[in-house]
């Protein structure tokens, strides 16, 4: 066990109080001011051998109407029993740390990241007892799921996006489909994930760079780990 210990040691480094991978070189900071707030501030950063500095101007972005809840992600953050801890339709967005696992969007794009283009098919499963939960996937036959996401929207929501890597073991009502997307309006908050200007989504989608390993740390600043 020590020795196991001292390998996770060796092998990260920390961002704050937060282990962040040495392979990592990109990092979506998203700061709230606590766990019931539904505006936060996005900082973008780059790492190299002087250490992690700042790339672009701070974004506003939305979170989830109800504000925050820790999720399941790349580490486990250790937290008091009276934090919120993110359930399925809880309204909420994950805090903790997250790998960024693919982008999608309407049209074509040249990104330095696995795109889909996103087809009428495409659902994104939030039935936290099938098979496909927390999958987005192309099926001919929507019946076979009791509660889905249609991916190809009426509206702009989508038109970009990017996966966020949440719950990816597919843990029964834990939270799915968290996207980083569009925002609905300024100030507008979502359903569970986070929103900014189609803009600043568009510049950020372009720096990404998928070799890079980037992610995304997302936390109310009353966390103990600031």
């Amino acid at each position: 066990m020590r020795k196991q210990l001292l390998f996770f040691l060796l092998s990260f480094n920390l961002f704050g109080d937060i282990i962040i991978p040495q392979e990592s070189k990109q990092l979506l900071l998203v700061q709230a001011n606590d766990f019931n707030t539904t505006q936060a501030t996005l900082q973008a950063y780059s790492r190299d051998k002087q250490g992690w500095k700042k790339v672009f101007k701070p974004i506003s972005v939305n979170l989830g109407r109800k504000g925050l809840a820790w999720g399941e992600g790349e580490v486990y953050f250790p937290h008091s029993k009276k934090e919120p801890l993110k359930i399925e339709g809880d309204g909420k967005a994950p805090a903790g740390l997250f790998s960024l696992d693919g982008f999608f969007g309407y049209d074509k794009q040249n990104f330095n990241f696995p795109y889909l283009q996103l087809h009428k098919d495409d659902i994104c499963v939030d039935d936290s007892y099938s098979k496909d939960y927390n999958t987005l996937i192309r099926v001919k036959d929507k019946h076979a799921y009791k509660s889905y996401e249609l991916m190809r929207r009426q509206d702009n929501l989508y038109e970009l996006g990017i996966l966020v890597g949440h719950n990816k073991k597919g843990l029964k009502n834990r939270g799915s489909c968290i996207f980083i997307h569009i925002q609905k309006a300024h100030n507008s908050p979502t359903a569970g994930c986070t929103s900014l200007p189609k803009t600043k989504l568009l510049e950020l989608m372009h720096w990404l760079d998928v070799s890079q390993k980037p992610l995304l740390l997302q936390l109310p600043r009353q966390s103990k780990f600031y």
